[in-house]
């Protein structure tokens, strides 16, 4: 219950500051437009490397579940968790690789 009553916290601060943050500067030419990509592509790489450290966890411990109760399978274990591994962390690079791309 603690845990909802802080999100909805957050959530509030959130509405309640947004207005501000978006409100146009007083000049409100060129130079006071904020520049959104660079703002996108971190929010994008905070959102794929949370994703990816996840999916690397469970993947990890499920692998580690698999290995107690069949220690007789280990290489398959081992192989699938390494290929599941490269995989989710390859995303996460293309995701950085992508930001470098569209950021000037």
């Amino acid at each position: 219950m603690r845990r909802y009553a802080l999100l909805l916290l957050a959530a509030m601060v959130i509405v309640l500051f947004a207005p501000a943050a978006f409100a146009q500067g007083a000049g409100g030419g060129a130079e006071a437009i904020p520049n959104w990509v660079a703002l996108a592509a971190g929010f994008g790489m905070a959102i794929a490397s949370a994703g990816g450290a996840i999916g690397q966890g469970i993947a990890t411990a499920h692998a580690c579940e698999g290995l107690a109760r069949n220690p007789g399978a280990e290489a398959a274990i081992r192989f699938a968790l390494i290929l599941g591994l490269v995989l989710i962390e390859s995303m996460a690079l293309y995701t950085f690789a992508i930001i470098f791309l569209k950021v000037k």
